[in-house]
């Protein structure tokens, strides 16, 4: 099959299970063209090493608006400029930009100047995979313009199926599911969502974002053995990862136990508030953030550390979690894990069975169960087991990407994808 992955930026050291799928479709033999809004937003030494294994920048176009000049005289002047000088390359193309029937700002110019990018580009996909439902909202206005062809398949994955209804409201994406074929959710906490924003039922299934578990070898932590307890946690420094909260529960925890450490690994707006808050609590010798680390680099921590904390809050713009990868990946190793009932994550954690779950937004329920492990290291071997296994029977990314390939394939040889495929994985804390 030959496939467009429509990305919000790449490569994004945050958002491998989007390079999981990639290097799954290509190894599988499949062809795959990515698509991004812009590029990536730390330094190229962080890149994964995956990038430049299977040169994917060289199949990467950065779709995005060149500047459209702000003064009507000179956008329209330019706008024409470009028009004379490549309408050749695909007059249809450029004649739908300036439809103003079908395009409500095409008197703006801004369809004409979106088009420039993508002209080099092959425009025929079966599948055109979008990340996120603001990449499908991008990818159904290029396929009225004719500049990608094929089934579309949209992916919605946290923000844009909670921060980005708030700003944009609840018809936002109404469009979307008449003109797209298929929809995908991470969690079934957003298919049902995406059901009641609208969305067919017999349109959306859940696809879980996966990790391979052979390259985290299963390696239960045992914190009486060691001088100091190591506490990590991993995200991106925003607002609805919740970092501030375990900050104040490690804190509090280090009063009473003093031989623990707490790892803070990624960057973000957030980066100087926490690092304030860290010192205005006199926790500096105890708390330090790592910033960002590719994910060998943040395997290797998790391997040397004890116990996980994913705080996730729903942040004021709306904004929540699925079950996030890092997680997974804590549980996969062997660390118990302490996460919050947020979003998707209950899907993930049965609380008291394969980690603990608290309310968000209280860093006093992060410190008791901080607490409440370090006293009871009896308890470390259940709870990690029972991790492992969930993570093991649903979230293998091999397994995921066979799955995948099957959706892209019903697709495209029925027009439909079955649902009785469809795996929902449910714990008994899960509520909606």
């Amino acid at each position: 099959m030959k496939i467009a992955f429509v990305v919000l930026g790449f490569p994004e050291l945050s958002q491998t299970f989007i390079l999981n799928q990639i290097t799954g479709l290509i190894d599988r033999g499949h062809s795959v063209d990515i698509y991004a809004l812009k590029g990536s937003e730390v330094e190229t030494s962080k890149v994964h090493p995956d990038v430049e294994k299977y040169q994917l920048l060289a199949r990467t176009c950065y779709y995005s608006v060149p500047n459209v000049p702000k003064n009507n005289l000179w956008r329209f002047a330019k706008g024409f400029w470009l028009l004379s000088a490549k309408l050749y390359r695909n007059p249809q193309i450029w004649l739908r930009s300036l439809n103003i029937f079908q395009h409500s700002n095409a008197m703006s110019l801004r369809p004409l100047y979106k088009v420039i990018p993508l002209l080099e580009k092959p425009n025929h996909y079966d599948i055109i995979h979008c990340q996120f439902g603001l990449c499908g909202l991008q990818a159904m206005s290029l396929r009225k313009f004719g500049l990608l062809q094929g089934k579309l398949v949209v992916a919605f994955r946290g923000f844009d199926i909670s921060e980005f209804i708030q700003q944009h409201g609840d018809r936002v994406y109404h469009e979307l599911f008449t003109a797209g074929d298929f929809f995908l959710t991470n969690c079934d906490y957003f298919r049902q969502r995406l059901l009641k924003l609208g969305c067919a039922e017999d349109k959306v299934i859940v696809h879980r974002s996966g990790l391979d578990c052979q390259r985290f070898i299963f390696n239960p932590a045992k914190v009486d053995s060691q001088p100091v307890t190591q506490i990590v946690t991993s995200g991106r420094l925003v607002e609805k990862k919740g970092i501030e909260y375990a900050i104040r529960a490690v804190a509090k925890v280090a009063k009473n136990q003093p031989r623990i450490e707490y790892k803070i690994i990624g960057d973000g707006p957030l980066k100087q508030a926490l690092q304030q808050l860290i010192e205005e609590l006199n926790v500096s010798d105890t708390i330090q953030l790592l910033g960002w680390k590719d994910q060998q680099e943040i395997i290797e921590i998790l391997k040397k550390s004890h116990i996980f904390i994913a705080p996730s809050v729903t942040a004021k713009s709306g904004d929540q979690d699925a079950p996030v990868n890092v997680l997974k990946e804590a549980m996969a190793i062997g660390l118990p894990v302490i996460s919050t009932y947020h979003g998707g994550i209950p899907e993930l954690i049965q609380d008291n069975v394969s980690g603990f779950l608290v309310p968000e937004r209280n860093a006093d329920a992060i410190a008791e169960k901080i607490s409440y492990l370090l006293d009871n290291p009896q308890i470390w071997v259940p709870i990690t087991q029972a991790a492992r296994l969930q993570v093991e029977e649903n979230y293998d990314l091999h397994k995921l990407n066979d799955e995948l390939v099957d959706i892209y394939q019903q697709l495209l040889t029925q027009g439909f994808v079955r649902m009785s495929s469809q795996k929902v994985v449910k714990n008994a804390s899960v509520t909606y």
